[in-house]
């Protein structure tokens, strides 16, 4: 479906350049319209359509909620659908749209991105373009926006497990380095690793001065991984679903 919709947007005329009378009521109706939002990270492309996917206005405001709700309110029309692509910032920014009183939703990038390989020419102006003819269109799947406290838990977890992986890096960059002189660090626990390789390489002071740093910043991580996961935890007890699974008998404390 999508590879043709290219050609059908041209057939149908939906590109043509605003004409006169374009906001005129037709046998009493009202005149719906469309919005299509392409954000970056500096600057949103707008471009608004009209039921017959005729091109409306176009115009551009900085990726805040404030100054694309400012651009929406300029245009004074009536807009039935403001779509954009998910992306990094369209949680923040439909949240301060709908707070606002905007019809707002996200689509599934993936479906998005099949309609915009068919634009001739792929700019911020042609993405918008497109977007705003999805919207009028109803050719979209879309995307649920967690809510703010969703996405700060998630936030949460991806942070301590960031940490936890670079401390397994640089661990198994101590134990590379110390194998290449042959000392086998076995397999201490996290909280003795470092007192594990002072004890096995502490009389070799090449090798130390390269691991005494390594070991200094595994300190610093590990004290700030303990305040995460105390932040996780904090997390769980007040989270009926959380307490629930911990009840199981494989559950990992």
């Amino acid at each position: 479906m999508w590879p043709g919709l290219w050609g059908w947007l041209l057939r149908s005329g939906c590109w043509n350049v605003v004409g006169v009378n374009r906001h005129k009521h037709r046998k009493g109706a009202a005149v719906t319209y469309y919005a299509g939002l392409d954000v970056s990270l500096e600057e949103t492309a707008i471009c608004v359509v009209d039921a017959t996917g005729a091109i409306i206005k176009e115009v551009r405001a900085a990726s805040e909620p404030d100054a694309l709700d400012d651009a929406l309110k300029r245009l004074g029309l009536p807009l039935e659908r403001v779509g954009m692509e998910a992306c990094s910032l369209t949680a923040w920014l439909h949240d301060g749209l709908m707070e606002f009183g905007w019809p707002a939703l996200c689509i599934e990038t993936r479906q998005a991105n099949a309609a915009m390989k068919t634009m001739p020419n792929k700019t911020d102006r042609n993405d918008a373009r497109m977007l705003a003819q999805i919207m009028r269109t109803g050719w979209f799947r879309q995307v649920h926006v967690k809510s703010r406290q969703c996405r700060l838990q998630r936030s949460l977890l991806v942070t301590r497990r960031t940490v936890l992986n670079h401390m397994r890096s640089i661990e198994n960059v101590v134990r590379a380095i110390t194998r290449e002189d042959g000392i086998k660090l076995g397999t201490p626990s996290r909280k003795d690793f470092a007192a594990r390789v002072r004890e096995m390489a502490g009389n070799e002071p090449e090798l130390m001065a390269m691991i005494e740093p390594l070991l200094a910043v595994l300190a610093a991580m590990i004290e700030q991984l303990a305040r995460l996961t105390k932040q996780v935890l904090d997390v769980v007890k007040s989270e009926a679903t959380c307490r629930q699974l911990m009840t199981s008998p494989s559950a990992v404390y």
